[in-house]
């Protein structure tokens, strides 16, 4: 019996959706940062999407929001000219660090005490959160502004992507190792520290490579331009959504699409799965986050599969069970 997916919508910003990061499992669950272009970064609980804060200090849209490991800090990247550190249990602002243009990306070291930053300055920027005041480690290279830049393989080295270039950096030297150039401008990375691989996408082709040598693995085509890629945990299947408003599900191994939904009233900006894998958050130009079961009809989280008394006479149709005050709630902020 085939199920239909419900997706769960988390309302709250008034611009488009255009990054999102999840945390690790914590003891508390897991996380969800989104950015947006209203300015105001939102915290969720990852597997409801309930609104938990909203990061109060950007004064221009913000392009990319990330969280530490044990959610304990988020970092966000901005359009006036700053990036900024908060404390993402009490909400508090703990540092803001000027650039010299637009921030697009930020990310964590895994000690949490190194945030690399990257944006239209094309440089790439090392900061010691111990010393605040020290001027942070630059890295030059990149031709055109950096849209994404991640740490991997241990924080032993950099990932950054600009226009049409990908670049793998030496973190102890800080010179580049190796690059990738792409014919189209490039929309989204994504790195997957199991098995060091690297998603890519480009135009309508989402592609795999290795986060150490760069060397390609596989790429699949979509039906439409794609701007973001995620790959599932256990590395079964990927999801990735675009400017046709629709959201992609593929077998990883053979590149079949296993599903496709729409669900969004605008193109997808940023797609991620969480980290135990059960769904995925698409964030959009229409201003919402939605959550998607990667096994539909499982109850997990707010979903609960129910089926009617098999004495009923009824065919057996599965709902989908939301405790009531989940959409006021979500309503009000």
């Amino acid at each position: 019996m085939a199920m239909r997916q419900t997706p769960l919508t988390c309302s709250g910003h008034t611009r488009p959706v255009v990054d999102l990061a999840f945390s690790g499992i914590t003891p508390y669950g897991y996380f969800l940062i989104s950015a947006c272009k209203d300015g105001k970064p939102m915290l969720r609980q990852g597997d409801t999407g309930d609104w938990i804060g909203t990061f109060l200090g950007h004064k221009g849209a913000v392009w990319g929001a990330t969280l530490n490991k044990d959610a304990t800090k988020a970092a966000t990247a901005a359009a006036d000219f700053t990036a900024k550190v908060w404390d993402a249990v009490s909400g508090d602002e703990l540092m803001t660090l000027a650039h010299k243009h637009i921030v697009k990306s930020v990310d964590f070291t895994q000690d949490s005490n190194y945030l690399l930053t990257g944006g239209q300055d094309k440089l790439l920027r090392i900061y010691d959160l111990n010393k605040p005041e020290a001027e942070p480690k630059e890295i030059s290279g990149h031709t055109s502004g950096i849209k994404k830049a991640l740490w991997c393989s241990e924080d032993k080295q950099i990932l950054s992507a600009d226009d049409k270039t990908v670049r793998l950096w030496d973190h102890a030297t800080m010179t580049e190792v190796k690059s990738l150039n792409f014919n189209m401008s490039v929309s989204s990375m994504e790195y997957i520290p199991e098995g060091e691989i690297l998603v890519i996408t480009y135009g309508r082709s989402i592609a795999f490579h290795s986060a150490v040598s760069l060397d390609p693995i596989k790429s699949f085509e979509a039906p439409a331009t794609i701007n973001s890629a995620s790959l599932h945990p256990e590395k079964e299947f990927l999801v990735a959504g675009g400017e046709d408003f629709k959201l992609y599900k593929y077998d990883y191994n053979s590149g079949e699409e296993l599903e496709s939904y729409k669900g969004h009233f605008g193109p997808i900006h940023c797609v991620r799965f969480s980290p135990d894998g059960e769904l995925y958050a698409s964030g959009s130009e229409d201003g919402t986050l939605r959550l998607w079961q990667t096994v539909v009809g499982k109850t997990y989280g707010l979903w609960k599969c129910v089926l009617p008394e098999e004495d009923s006479g009824e065919l057996a149709k599965p709902k989908i069970g939301f405790p009531e005050t989940t959409e006021e709630e979500l309503g009000k902020y």
